[in-house]
């Protein structure tokens, strides 16, 4: 796997320089696990594409975000690996549109004041958080889960 390009000159800008060392947090999470050519590749042309942005390009950070969700989503998706609370994280915002809307909007018909429909949200909310961590769990059992934390 490629190495990211050293960028000292972005310790000046905050943003630049937390994205792009979780990105380089990422990466070396994903050295450790035995990845196919395919993965590889598409890594390595993640790599190659931020290395050509030259450090004060207004784009920087956005592409070095960019970069991270992709390789992220790609490796979940082809490989089902996932970063530390993954699943917890996507499970809570479902929950709480998915699950905690409906109910707030069910409590808030039958009482007859629709102003109690954000009585669902936290209900929501934990029952996804719930759903989340137990799919976590599950993915550091099966040896699916990286070193690493998605911010």
């Amino acid at each position: 796997m490629k190495k990211l390009m050293d960028r000292p000159n972005i310790a000046q800008n905050l943003k630049a320089f937390n994205a792009y060392q979780q990105l380089g947090k990422l990466l070396n999470a994903l050295e450790i696990k035995a990845l196919p050519t395919e993965t590889v590749d598409f890594i390595n042309k993640a790599i190659e594409e931020l290395n050509s942005i030259a450090d004060d390009d207004k784009y920087f950070v956005k592409a070095t975000k960019e970069k991270s969700n992709s390789v992220i989503k790609w490796v979940e998706k082809k490989h089902k690996i996932v970063p530390i609370n993954y699943y917890r994280n996507l499970w809570m915002i479902f929950g709480m549109s998915g699950i905690g809307m409906p109910i707030g909007v069910a409590f808030g018909l039958s009482v007859g004041n629709l102003g109690l429909l954000g009585i669902g949200l936290p209900i929501g909310m934990a029952i996804g958080i719930a759903l989340g961590l137990s799919m976590d769990k599950k993915a550091l059992a099966e040896g699916r889960q990286l070193d690493f934390e998605a911010k």
